[in-house]
């Protein structure tokens, strides 16, 4: 029988305590304190790409009530629920992550009007025509 004993270090730096296995050579890379949580950039991500939370969690099979408690802070994603997340967004894990600030755009648009276009692209041809015709009328009267 072998018996493997680890002495762990306590090492305090800028008021952080790391364990670790051995003591080290050089001091950890600081890192940005000002990046929001996860939980925000998500929602603010989903909100942007037009999702409501119901079809972002039909989008990647996962409830609804998960894609709240990710946002709220309640349930920490582990790795592969960012990748799953960063997918289903079409953004990279350093945007999710914050290591990379979020591009939006000047004007974000309208998210009920960006699920109404998503449906719309459902239609068949002769309704989008339609549709087409009407949205045009109002905006030449304005």
């Amino acid at each position: 029988m072998i018996i493997i004993a680890l002495i762990w270090y306590t090492v305090n730096i800028n008021d952080t305590l790391f364990f670790m296995a051995r003591p080290m050579k050089k001091q950890p890379t600081p890192i940005n304190l000002d990046i929001s949580p996860i939980g925000e950039r998500l929602a603010k991500v989903r909100k942007l790409r037009g999702y409501s939370q119901e079809s972002l969690a039909e989008a990647m099979g996962i409830s609804r009530k998960q894609i709240t408690d990710y946002e709220t802070g309640r349930v920490h994603m582990n790795d592969e629920m960012i990748i799953r997340f960063a997918l289903a967004l079409k953004i990279s894990t350093d945007n999710l992550l914050g290591l990379k600030e979020i591009e939006l755009p000047v004007e974000s648009p309208n998210i009920r009007f960006t699920r109404r276009l998503k449906d719309l692209e459902q239609l068949p041809e002769s309704k989008k025509r339609a549709v087409i015709k009407i949205l045009d009328e109002f905006i030449k009267q304005d």
